[in-house]
């Protein structure tokens, strides 16, 4: 049974450095906060597994892109599902979680998303471009990131790496999400600074859109961060579902949304070192 105060064991790489944002910073004044209603341990993402056993929760946060310890992270999932151990965010998420492929089963039910395809013999579905985005499927954080030439596609469409028209956006804007119920939205005006980020008046349009994707992941609990882009017929298109360790760019917030997100946080934390939610019960795959 749990403790009177909850004991989580919060993941973070404190030293993990990521263009544009300093994830420590975050993490440093989540755990502040954090502190006054848990019993709270950090620890690096390589330690995780070994370290998670007498924890009523184990948190994952701004651990860095699973890439740069894969093995580790594998190990410490496959532990944390034999062990049954209460993983935030569940690892029940179909999205960033577990890998790329939802993009192109967005694109194949018909979601509002940048068309994705990986074969050469899908490439017609996507429409006409002067120069097209390929990415490996396991990336993160833009790394092999490559735009190319049309005349190019059909060498790289292998299978393992993703291709999408390079779509001319107005911006791009994240919408946050604890639990399912929306916290607040963030967007570049200039798209060539993405993470020079300003408060964001999200619509009831815009809202209707973010929710889909929440709808569509199911994942019941924790922390997601849906990433659009504003095309030139003036729709949004989802760019990223991030349901693994979501940046949050708290620091461009206002201070009371920044204590309203703080606060829901903790309480939904609280209810799921409790006991009192539960993860949805379909499990998702592992990455390949």
């Amino acid at each position: 049974m749990p403790a009177a105060r909850p004991r989580l064991l919060y993941v973070t790489d404190l030293a993990y450095q990521a263009r544009g944002r300093r994830y420590c910073d975050e993490d440093i004044h989540l755990t502040s906060r954090l502190r006054a209603h848990f019993d709270l341990a950090l620890c690096h993402p390589l330690d995780a597994a070994a370290l998670m056993d007498g924890f009523d929760a184990v948190v994952v946060r701004n651990s860095g892109p699973v890439l740069g310890h894969q093995r580790a992270y594998d190990d410490f999932r496959a532990r944390a599902l034999a062990a049954g151990t209460r993983v935030y965010n569940p690892l029940t998420g179909k999205a960033d979680m577990a890998g790329k492929q939802y993009l192109l089963d967005l694109t194949a039910a018909g979601f509002p998303v940048i068309p994705t395809v990986d074969r050469a013999a899908d490439l017609s579905v996507l429409p006409a471009a002067e120069r097209y985005v390929v990415k490996p499927k396991l990336g993160a954080d833009s790394l092999g990131l490559r735009i190319v030439p049309a005349a190019e596609l059909g060498a790289l469409a292998t299978g393992d790496v993703l291709i999408q028209p390079c779509v001319d956006f107005a911006y791009e804007v994240s919408f946050y999400f604890v639990d399912d119920d929306f916290q607040y939205a963030l967007y570049a005006p200039d798209p060539a600074r993405r993470w020079e980020l300003e408060p964001y008046p999200a619509t009831a349009a815009d809202l209707e859109f973010a929710r889909r994707f929440i709808d569509w992941n199911a994942l019941g609990c924790g922390i997601q961060r849906v990433d659009a882009c504003r095309a030139p017929d003036g729709g949004l298109l989802l760019v990223e579902l991030e349901d693994l360790n979501p940046y949050l760019s708290l620091d461009a917030l206002p201070e009371r949304d920044r204590d309203g997100f703080v606060a829901a946080f903790t309480a939904s934390l609280s209810r799921f070192a409790r006991a009192e939610i539960s993860p949805r019960a379909e499990i998702s795959p592992a990455r390949p």
